[in-house]
């Protein structure tokens, strides 16, 4: 294996010296773009540095995040120009305010959205470069949101609309007594969740106008009913919990997809547990499905493009527990025998690699891969933070900084999940 990586590594040191990956890239309609912590600087900063030449030189449409849809959603108004009220980036990030807030609410992510805005002002076509969260957990927000423009418009649905909000009413937004009453005592809202989405599909198109308005109302009616399922199956399966998210995700990308036409191309940023095919790690074992496999399935491998992005050692942004305050963690030098170890190995350099025909077999071998979540305790590393992976089918290049930096969060009041 580090035969291997020494032969088809390429050094790089900027986003210019990149170019091998955005040929290979090609005519791909979907082009996804991990990370192995939501916690590095690096990783934000190369992914936007790569967006942008994806937009400006590949004509891709919009951007697609693990974050949720109502908080991404302040982002798209304001880099399309819909809220013409907030003028400061910064507070259009106190949006992010549920636990973690960092992955987006950070000083990284700023120069992308205030770079979108100008290219959108600058370009001329109808229409704008978008910005949208796939994730599955604003449940209570994305009901109000629906709610709000109801009531606002005095539209169809609202009767469907207030029938599932008062059936999650008595669980006062907390989705862990929602989770236990649906899991364990069989008293669910899923007949009412999916009669809103039924509603909301059937009238959507009364809610066309400018502002994206029967987008945003599908997704956010398709976020309450997959959420209800999310919730509904956490407290009894991870593996179940885990694909009703992922697919989730993947049926909001396919919404905006529709909405944004048959020329539509999507940059998507997503850990790499979620946009490295699952099929060529231990999840295909457990049932685990993920979003990179079911767009490869769904739109032919031709047509996807999957980066993996990792580090050797350095810092991180992370919790100790779930819900607790961020810290800065060392990351300390990548296991023995792992991918990260052997790239380092090979030459402590940052480096990428293309995978093809031509060489995949070479990087076939099953071996541990670095994964660092929100929640991260280095001490406990080598039980479970690496996942067992045939790294040539699981991405078509791979992203590697031999020393990385903590992200740099904005302080914001936040919630928890």
């Amino acid at each position: 294996m580090i035969k291997a990586i020494s032969k088809y590594a390429k050094p790089f040191d900027t986003v210019n010296d990149l170019d091998p990956i955005l040929d290979a890239i090609g005519d791909a309609k979907y082009v996804l773009l991990g990370e192995s912590s939501h916690g590095t600087s690096e990783f934000y900063s190369l992914r936007a540095e790569l967006s942008k030449r994806l937009i400006k030189e590949k004509g891709f449409s919009f951007i697609a995040v693990e974050g949720d849809f109502p908080s991404c959603q302040s982002v798209n108004q304001y880099i399309k120009g819909f809220n013409q009220q907030t003028k400061d980036v910064r507070s259009v990030l106190t949006s992010f305010n549920r636990w973690p807030t960092w992955m987006w609410a950070n000083e990284e992510i700023i120069g992308l959205i205030e770079w979108l805005k100008d290219y959108n002002q600058q370009n001329k076509s109808a229409q704008k470069v978008g910005f949208y969260g796939l994730d599955v957990y604003s449940l209570w927000e994305s009901m109000d949101e629906i709610i709000k423009y109801l009531e606002k418009t005095n539209s169809s649905s609202l009767k469907e609309a207030k029938n599932a909000f008062s059936c999650f009413e008595p669980f006062n937004r907390n989705h862990e007594k929602y989770a236990v009453s649906a899991g364990y005592l069989s008293e669910d809202c899923t007949k009412e969740a999916l009669e809103l989405l039924a509603s909301i599909r059937k009238n959507k198109w009364k809610f066309d106008d400018e502002q994206e308005s029967s987008l945003n109302m599908e997704v956010n009616a398709l976020v309450t009913t997959n959420a209800e399922g999310y919730y509904r199956t956490m407290v009894k399966s991870d593996s179940k919990s885990w694909n009703v998210r992922d697919q989730h995700m993947v049926e909001a990308l396919n919404t905006i997809m529709n909405f944004y036409g048959k020329d539509a191309k999507v940059i998507i940023w997503e850990h790499n547990t979620h946009v490295g095919d699952a099929r060529a790690t231990d999840m295909k074992d457990e049932g685990m499905v993920n979003v990179g496999q079911i767009i490869r399935e769904q739109n032919g491998e031709d047509n996807v493009f999957i980066v993996g992005f990792g580090t050797y050692s350095g810092t991180v942004i992370a919790s100790t527990e779930w819900g607790s305050d961020f810290q800065i963690t060392k990351v300390p030098p990548a296991q023995l025998g792992s991918w990260e170890s052997l790239m380092h190995k090979s030459g402590a350099v940052n480096k990428y690699l293309l995978f093809s025909d031509q060489n995949r077999d070479e990087f076939s071998t099953i071996i541990g891969h670095r994964a660092i979540g929100v929640v991260y305790r280095p001490e406990y590393e080598q039980f479970g933070n690496y996942v067992p992976s045939n790294i040539g089918k699981r991405y078509d290049g791979f992203i590697f900084f031999d020393q990385t930096k903590a992200l740099h969060p904005l302080v914001l009041e936040q919630v928890l999940i």
